[in-house]
């Protein structure tokens, strides 16, 4: 540490926050950095925060803004290591977020003038410091916002629950050593949801199973840029490139199919490529390369990395279990177009492959068009419009299909 920065450090830990803000350069130029969340005019102005996983809040924010006189912004904070790096209307540090009482005033501020209805993602904090969110909650409901629930997956699946109901959940016999975390975070969760009594919203069909009164909102992905960067058409090469590209390894259940696929890579049979810490801005060139896109074999889910690999015109293998598929089908009247195989399986799935290359290529043409019809933002906008106090279909089938801002 150099000896400016050194005296830096002293001075800001010698003066109070508050204080330091106003009257210290380098805190001054921070604060003004940091900003505040800010949202176009409209009638009914939507705020999603603060977790954005996989970019869906910002994603779920544009495809809101399809409803007539509604406009959107989603804020989170990031984590020094966020190598992802998903597009935000507005983010800060974690630290900042926890620690900067000035911002969180001024946050505060912002979000009780800007906005008229807010999506809570994952149960966490919207407004920092040390208020819990059923107080924030609260203190969203008293300025009249109107507050909902948001869940992306983990923050509400039980891990109880689903060691019972799938033969190869993470949680059977110990296998995922942050179950008990896991346990007690979903808990404390499904504890709120009864608590509050807030309308709900799922992200994927299969969190139906742990919030039955809640509202599916199909993830949202800009199928065109993926299908951009996926130029040709999968399966022609003779050793096809199989991607998997697990965010969470030990709930995607990558332990159980690495050995097959390392001896299928050393048989010849394949060239088998699993991609960790790759940018979200590399991930359609990673899928692109691709001719078949191995998701995960362990939860029975289909999310936004499948509905990418799709948009990328690629074969998906995964294991869904019967009950989304039923569930997707009843409620968009089209089959995933996701082929089966849970770890056991996935070699005999794999080798049909590539003994009936026209088969799968059939199954990935159609991942595109799935994803346009479910997953383009039409249908999420038709999911918000209650909370909204929109009608639903107010979105429209003739706009164009969302697209990603960057």
């Amino acid at each position: 540490m150099s000896a400016l920065a050194g005296l830096k450090r002293a001075v800001t830990e010698a003066i109070p926050d508050p204080v330091a803000e106003r009257i210290l350069p380098w805190k001054r130029a921070a604060f003004r950095e940091a900003g505040v969340i800010g949202v176009a005019p409209a009638e009914t102005r939507l705020l999603i925060a603060p977790v954005n996983s996989a970019g869906q809040g910002f994603a779920w924010a544009r495809a809101a803004e399809r409803l007539p006189d509604v406009s959107a912004a989603n804020f989170m904070y990031r984590g020094a290591d966020d190598v992802f790096a998903y597009p935000a209307d507005h983010s800060v540090s974690t630290a900042y977020f926890v620690q900067n009482r000035r911002w969180q005033a001024a946050q505060r501020r912002a979000i009780a003038r800007g906005f008229t209805h807010v999506l809570v993602e994952s149960g966490r904090q919207v407004l920092g410091g040390s208020s819990t969110p059923d107080d924030e909650i609260a203190w969203l409901r008293r300025r009249g916002i109107q507050v909902a629930l948001l869940w992306h997956g983990s923050d509400i699946r039980l891990p109880d629950q689903h060691a019972r109901t799938d033969a190869d959940s993470p949680f059977r016999e110990g296998r995922y050593p942050e179950q008990p975390r896991l346990q007690a975070i979903t808990e404390a969760n499904h504890r709120l949801l009864r608590t509050l009594e807030l309308p709900a919203f799922v992200s994927t069909p299969d969190l139906l199973t742990d919030v039955p009164e809640a509202t599916w909102l199909p993830v949202v992905v800009d199928a065109a840029r993926w299908a951009d960067a996926a130029p040709s058409a999968p399966l022609v090469r003779d050793r096809p490139v199989v991607v998997h590209a697990p965010s969470r390894a030990g709930l995607k259940g990558t332990a159980l199919i690495t050995p097959t696929m390392r001896r299928l890579h050393d048989e010849g049979a394949i060239e088998y490529r699993e991609i960790t810490g790759v940018p979200a801005s590399r991930m359609p060139e990673v899928y692109g390369e691709a001719d078949i896109v191995l998701d995960q074999f362990s939860l029975g889910i289909y999310g936004v990395a499948a509905c990418e690999a799709l948009a990328s015109g690629r074969v998906v293998v995964s294991h869904v279990s019967e009950v989304v598929r039923k569930r997707v089908r009843a409620r968009t009247s089209r089959d995933l177009p996701v082929l089966e195989a849970r770890a056991a399986d996935l070699e005999r799935v794999l080798r049909d492959i590539l003994a009936d290359r026209d088969r799968a290529k059939g199954i990935a043409a159609a991942g595109p068009e799935f994803v346009r019809a479910v997953h383009s933002g039409r249908r999420s906008a038709d999911a918000l419009a209650g909370f909204l106090g929109e009608r639903e279909g107010a979105a429209g089938s003739h706009m164009e299909d969302w697209t990603d801002a960057r």
